[in-house]
């Protein structure tokens, strides 16, 4: 696992959560762990990076997980825009090529965080498919509630024409 030292006293894991929980089911008492100092920045880097990696991530996870990189590394001072200025990355293109996406899919998925959670639930559940998910995200929350409303009521979702239709209504 890896962990870093908190300011007063103890260690904070970073990274291996799940193999630390194993561990402790498997009646083992303790886990060897690399003891790194970092800033909040990288150890959101690298928790990000290493829950990614899972071998079945829900939509919601990755979007706000490449949201909190994204963040993460605006802060860490990088030399990066919202969009691609010469031979500059930008946040969501080294986040992308972190996780063997394209930046536009980064930004994709970041906007899912906008939709409210009712929405979101189903676009992890597979009720809601991606690509109409992310047209359905630029409604306003009002708009979407009432969405919800419509699809609880006739048990129907909007398809990728009929997202971006609302979209464009919006």
């Amino acid at each position: 696992i890896l962990v870093r030292p908190k300011q007063n006293s103890g260690y904070e894991m970073v990274a291996g959560h799940r193999r630390n929980y194993a561990t402790k089911k498997a009646g083992l008492n303790g886990i060897p762990a690399i003891v790194r100092d970092m800033t909040d920045e990288e150890a959101t880097v690298i928790m990000v990076d290493s829950n990614i990696q899972r071998e079945k991530v829900l939509p919601s996870e990755k979007a706000y997980a490449y949201k909190m990189k994204m963040e993460a590394l605006s802060h860490q001072g990088k030399k990066e825009t919202s969009r691609q200025v010469g031979k500059k990355l930008i946040s969501a293109d080294v986040v992308g090529k972190d996780n063997g996406e394209s930046g536009r899919q980064v930004q994709r998925y970041i906007r899912l965080t906008e939709l409210i959670k009712e929405l979101l639930d189903m676009v992890d559940i597979g009720k809601i498919s991606f690509n109409p998910a992310v047209e359905i995200s630029y409604l306003t929350k009002e708009e979407q509630y009432l969405l919800l409303d419509y699809i609880k009521r006739y048990d129907a979702t909007p398809s990728q024409s009929q997202a971006i239709y609302l979209k464009k209504l919006s």
